[in-house]
């Protein structure tokens, strides 16, 4: 019966070893794992990719409609290599890199702006609401929030 178990015991495992190793191939840009077409697997993991792009655009409006039809293809390109932190991390880590490479646009700059004074998030912990008054800026658009409630005091610049 101990050997019997310790079969079982190790199918398990080794089954768990090759799931972790799908979902990476799927949502994190691990290697394709033995067994697997990789075409069929692309395939999958684009799907997945732009699941994930309608998610944070729920949470993002602004970010993805300022990048319109752009907005799949810069974040499948920017999320690839990365897994899931959850829609609203996701969005807020792309608009950061958008800003870090100056290419946030304004509407974006300005949904990060209310966001960064409405809530404390150091990448790698979920935001928590500010509690003191604060500000908040991105491409020129600068957020002020007091007592709660997260105001835009200046938009971000617009290309003329």
């Amino acid at each position: 019966m101990d050997d019997l178990a310790a079969r079982q015991a190790e199918r398990v495992d080794d089954l768990a070893a090759r799931q972790a190793e799908l979902v990476a191939a799927l949502v994190a840009g691990g290697p394709v794992p033995p067994g697997f077409a990789p075409a069929p697997l692309a395939a999958a993991r684009t799907a997945l990719l732009r699941k994930r792009a309608g998610e944070v655009a729920r949470h993002w409006p602004l970010l993805a409609a300022s990048l319109g039809a752009d907005w799949t293809a810069t974040f499948a390109g920017w999320a690839a290599g990365r897994p899931t932190q959850g829609s609203l991390r996701d969005g807020w880590d792309l608009a950061r890199a958008l800003r870090d490479r100056g290419t946030l646009p304004p509407l974006g700059a300005e949904e990060l702006a209310l966001r960064e004074a409405g809530a404390r998030y150091d990448g790698r912990r979920p935001p928590r609401p500010r509690r003191l008054p604060s500000l908040g800026r991105a491409g020129g658009a600068v957020a002020v929030q007091v007592a709660g409630r997260v105001r835009l005091l200046r938009p971000a610049r617009r290309a003329a």
